[in-house]
């Protein structure tokens, strides 16, 4: 039987996946941004959507930089209680 590593390895495992848990409120959080920026886009003029488009985009890569972050952080706080469970007193 393969491990959790190998079975990674071979791409059995995605890490980017959304979890079940979050998948409908996911769903139902961007059909809302959706409508949200369809309303606005609607009732913005040339200029003001070139600024907003540039506004998301700014967003979108910080959002992206903390989400990361985030991620690396959760990992080595897991990892630390792994080497706490089997190197600690």
């Amino acid at each position: 039987m393969a491990g959790f590593i190998e079975d990674f390895y071979y791409g059995n495992h995605e890490a980017q996946s959304y979890s079940k848990e979050f998948a409908n409120d996911l769903k139902k959080k961007l059909n809302e941004l959706t409508q949200l920026e369809k309303q606005l886009s609607e009732k913005l003029t040339d200029e003001e959507k070139v600024l907003f488009l540039s506004y998301a985009d700014r967003y979108l890569e910080f959002t992206s930089l903390s989400v990361t972050d985030s991620f690396i952080s959760g990992f080595r706080f897991g990892a630390r209680f792994s080497i706490d469970t089997f190197t600690g007193e």
